[in-house]
């Protein structure tokens, strides 16, 4: 596999090797031991499965006690996936970094606890996969609108089909720092 890290300290984009034939293909999901070579080396205790039609946007969520770490990655269609810095005290907090992650490049996105993730979906429909280092919590969660003027994401949509709760998220300036995520020791 090919491990690319990204401009955001711990964010790894991961090309795993596809082997293909007239028969099919054959990939590596998970290896543990390699994946903590790189760094991903926190137990996973939550798979997720979201399915989301064209135009869809997912976001941008993170969880504040209790973050979670999330291998994302596309098993059917396209999506822009972006990860936005909301750890308190990181020199990159507030940059974000956007990949499109589809089923036919296989890339998959190592997102460390601490960041806020969020996808929006460019093919007719794409089934979206995480693995997470943390179990959900519905009291626990937080959020960034994802059209906050101060990030200036590049999103491929317009006026995306976003949940009322994504719609009414706040913006990261007006967050204060017990509403993002605990993290364990301080990021410089």
């Amino acid at each position: 596999m090919n491990v690319i890290k990204t401009t955001l300290d711990g964010v790894l984009l991961i090309k795993p090797e596809v082997y293909s034939d007239e028969r099919g293909f054959f990939l590596e999901r998970f290896h543990e031991s390699r994946y903590r070579e790189y760094g991903v080396d926190l137990p996973f205790v939550q798979d997720n499965h979201s399915r989301s039609v064209k135009g869809t946007l997912r976001g941008l969520h993170f969880q504040k006690h209790f973050p979670q770490g999330k291998l994302v990655e596309v098993i059917q269609g396209r999506v822009f996936d972006v990860v936005v810095d909301v750890r308190p005290g990181s020199v990159s907090f507030g940059e974000w970094h956007g990949v499109e992650l589809s089923n036919e490049n296989h890339w998959q996105l190592w997102v460390p606890p601490g960041f806020a993730h969020g996808f929006c979906v460019l093919s007719d429909e794409a089934d979206f996969l995480y693995k997470c280092t943390a179990y959900y919590d519905p009291q626990d969660e937080g959020g960034i609108v994802w059209n906050d003027p101060n990030l200036c994401i590049n999103w491929p949509v317009e006026a995306p089909l976003l949940s009322l709760k994504d719609a009414i998220l706040p913006q990261l300036g007006s967050l204060k720092e017990e509403d993002l995520p605990t993290l364990p020791i301080a990021i410089v």
